[in-house]
């Protein structure tokens, strides 16, 4: 995932480079500049961009741009997002119910939650707007209860697993670099947590990862 315009420069060369990697353009809700939605857009125009991404909004990281102008630049790449009929991977941070509302406002976008860190009630109301939730290392911290419990409750086909290396370690992994060959590390659990095996997650995973990021297939 790009989080401004050079890392998904960066991000689409990388594709180019290795079958196994897929890329996202997008740019991050703490970047101070306004996103370049023309330069965005033409990343987004290569075949190896499966979505806009990472994009979001952050109200609690310090420097941040206001909310109100996280806002209007989050509704410009939705609309981006759907009129290129690209998922989104949307990053948020005390922001929920202003992403709730402004997903709402953009029929037929889809997408992601990454990194998904609340509770069962806000895990419902992203469902119920048809988007997917992506579990990380978070999940493996043995006080986190409730996020817990959304894995269990979470549909089937809308569960997606990340690692968001080189942050997001498991619990397992304190104190080094995370890294995407670490997944498993948190795939374990959740396959513990579902009562299913290993190899059915991995399935449900791919199955999954090729409904919503439909360039791959």
């Amino acid at each position: 995932m790009g989080v401004d315009l050079d890392s998904s420069r960066r991000a689409v060369s990388l594709a180019h480079r290795f079958d196994e990697v897929w890329a996202g353009a997008g740019h991050h809700p703490t970047e101070g500049a306004d996103p370049d939605l023309g330069a965005i857009r033409e990343l987004a125009a290569d075949p190896r961009v499966v979505a806009i991404g990472e994009i979001g909004l952050d109200f609690e990281r310090e420097p941040r741009p206001s909310s109100e102008a996280q806002l209007e630049r989050i509704h410009a790449l939705f609309a981006l997002a759907v009129d290129l009929d690209l998922p989104v991977s949307i990053h948020n941070r005390g922001a929920a119910a202003e992403l709730v509302g402004a997903i709402a406002q953009h029929h037929g976008l889809r997408g992601v939650m990454h990194y998904f860190a609340l509770e069962w009630d806000w895990a419902e109301r992203f469902l119920e707007l048809g988007f997917y939730l992506s579990f990380a290392g978070l999940v493996t911290r043995p006080s986190r209860h409730a996020l817990r419990e959304v894995v269990r409750r979470c549909p089937a086909d809308r569960l997606l697993l990340e690692t968001d290396s080189p942050y997001g370690n498991a619990q397992n992994r304190m104190g080094v670099p995370n890294r995407p060959a670490y997944l498993p590390d948190t795939a374990i659990l959740v396959a513990e947590l579902r009562g299913i095996g290993i190899r059915e997650l991995a399935q449900l995973e791919q199955t999954n990862g090729l409904a919503l990021f439909s360039r791959m297939e």
